[in-house]
């Protein structure tokens, strides 16, 4: 096996790589901060108070956002301001979603690491440091959490699918075909229902509109071996029964978005509970 030894780059006083060539590697694969399964919803938000949010990414499973500042060479004080300033706007904007501020920087020195855990803790905060190393003719960058979020223990359903789009193709892609189909047999079940409603696509479900708006009151993630389906309905213990009685599998109710979560196979589709699920969902979205 041959080593190369890495030369580490200068990016701020380098001739060609810049904070834009930094942001669109981040752009098209935002799983390199390490950060988990993120998507990419929007770069230069623009901010109603003025100045643009670098990056804003969004957890496929859990809908959680970061909001990222981006800066080469060391942070400072007016870097750290305004990515706590960005992080306020956008979860005042959108309390639905839970926010985390991202600061990235090729130097987090250790004053400002210093100020930066004075308020971890009462801020979701996250800091990165981004190092560009050259090995042999390749440039690769390492990005490295140097202070991680000290865990404290709706945009709406249009916007957030407009930020992502996606098709039927990357979603046979991510999970299976045949998940995909189950879900076309769910969505089915809906449409016995509302025979007005169509399937929308984006990047972190499969969710229902109706005369262009989102109206779901079911959504379908598929997985590799089953899809979950997220039916809104308060949760209840006459609901409750009738999923338990059904032998439907489960998880955890989501109090954040108030609604059931069933993993369901494909044999699961015929149970007559899934209509009965369905349509009191459906009757409470349109109460």
């Amino acid at each position: 096996m041959k080593y190369v030894k890495p030369k580490m780059l200068n990016m701020k006083l380098h001739p060609e790589l810049d904070e834009k060539w930094v942001q669109k590697l981040i752009q098209d694969d935002p799983s390199i901060l390490g950060l988990g399964d993120l998507v990419m919803l929007q770069a230069e938000r623009i901010q109603p108070s003025g100045g643009r949010l670098d990056l804003l990414l969004q957890d496929r499973e859990t809908k959680r956002r970061y909001e990222v500042e981006l800066q080469l060479g060391a942070t400072d004080e007016t870097h750290i301001v305004r990515t706590i300033e960005y992080w306020d706007v956008e979860r005042k904007r959108y309390p639905q979603y839970d926010h985390c501020a991202v600061i990235i920087a090729e130097d987090v020195t250790g004053r400002f690491l210093n100020v930066i855990s004075l308020f971890n803790g009462a801020i979701p905060l996250v800091a990165i440091r981004v190092q560009a190393l050259e090995v042999g003719d390749q440039t690769t960058l390492v990005f490295t959490t140097v202070l991680d979020e000290l865990r404290r223990g709706v945009v709406d359903e249009d916007e957030a699918a407009e930020a992502a789009p996606a098709d039927r193709a990357y979603w046979e892609q991510r999970a299976k075909p045949a998940t995909v189909a189950t879900a076309d047999k769910l969505f089915a079940i809906a449409r016995e229902i509302d025979p007005a409603v169509e399937l929308k696509y984006n990047k972190f479900y499969i969710g229902l509109q109706k005369d262009g708006r989102a109206i779901n009151f079911v959504t379908f993630t598929p997985q590799k071996a089953h899809v979950v389906m997220e039916v809104k309905l308060r949760e209840s213990p006459d609901i409750d029964k009738v999923i338990a009685e059904a032998g439907l599998d489960a998880l955890s109710y989501d109090n954040r978005w108030n609604c059931y979560r069933l993993r369901l196979k494909d044999s699961d589709v015929t149970k007559p509970a899934l209509k009965v699920l369905v349509e009191l969902a459906h009757q409470q979205r349109m109460a």
